[in-house]
């Protein structure tokens, strides 16, 4: 299975890198193909330009042109994603959301005429992730579960995985929260690596 992995954290010695490492470790045991997308070290530019918020209003009716208007790491990453079977995203919650470069990439590769298309009424989104059998969202955080559920509504689940791809019409979506990771003893981190290595040596997109 061709896994395309989302990271984004900026600090080499964090708990994010050591689910990377796990992720990839348990992806070639179970004979996945790995793709890393390392949105801080390819230096992504997040932020919607005039010239990414034309291309979005050109994209339904003149797709080549709006095209032309994309970055091109953004069009390196469309053929990434067009190519996945399944989408894992490693990232930390901050104030309870995901980081801007997570954001960004959201914002710039689930668009028009790279994710989605419209309907001939304009009012539906049509998945073009034809490949795209599943997501995996793995985040930390050093909020405690309950806290994130009560008082913050789960907000990156709605949105990641309800406002983003449920929206567009991916199947299987999955959420892999790691709470209160701060305060956390170094045995309870290595029990949630091991489970995760298990996790992706097992990955089937059903």
């Amino acid at each position: 299975m061709k896994v395309l992995i989302v990271f984004n954290h900026p600090y080499e010695g964090s708990y994010c890198n050591a689910i990377l490492k796990s992720v990839l470790t348990g992806l070639e045991i179970g004979n996945h193909d790995a793709d890393v997308i390392h949105l801080d070290k390819d230096e992504f530019d997040p932020v919607m330009r005039p010239k990414d918020l034309k291309a979005f209003v050109m994209a339904n009716k003149n797709p080549i042109q709006a095209n032309e208007l994309l970055d091109e790491k953004v069009l390196e990453y469309k053929q990434r994603l067009l190519e996945a079977e399944h989408l894992v995203f490693i990232f930390p919650i901050w104030w309870e959301l995901m980081p801007a470069l997570t954001k960004g990439f959201i914002d710039k590769l689930i668009f028009p005429d790279i994710a989605y298309d419209y309907n001939q009424k304009g009012n539906r989104m049509i998945n073009r992730l034809t490949e795209l059998k599943g997501v995996t969202m793995i985040t930390t955080m050093n909020t405690p579960g309950f806290a994130y559920r009560l008082l913050f509504a789960n907000a990156i689940k709605k949105a990641m995985l309800l406002g983003t791809f449920w929206k567009i019409g991916v199947p299987n979506r999955r959420w892999i929260s790691l709470n209160y990771v701060k305060f956390c003893s170094q045995k309870k981190r290595k029990k949630w690596l091991s489970a995760i290595e298990m996790k992706m040596a097992k990955l089937a997109n059903r």
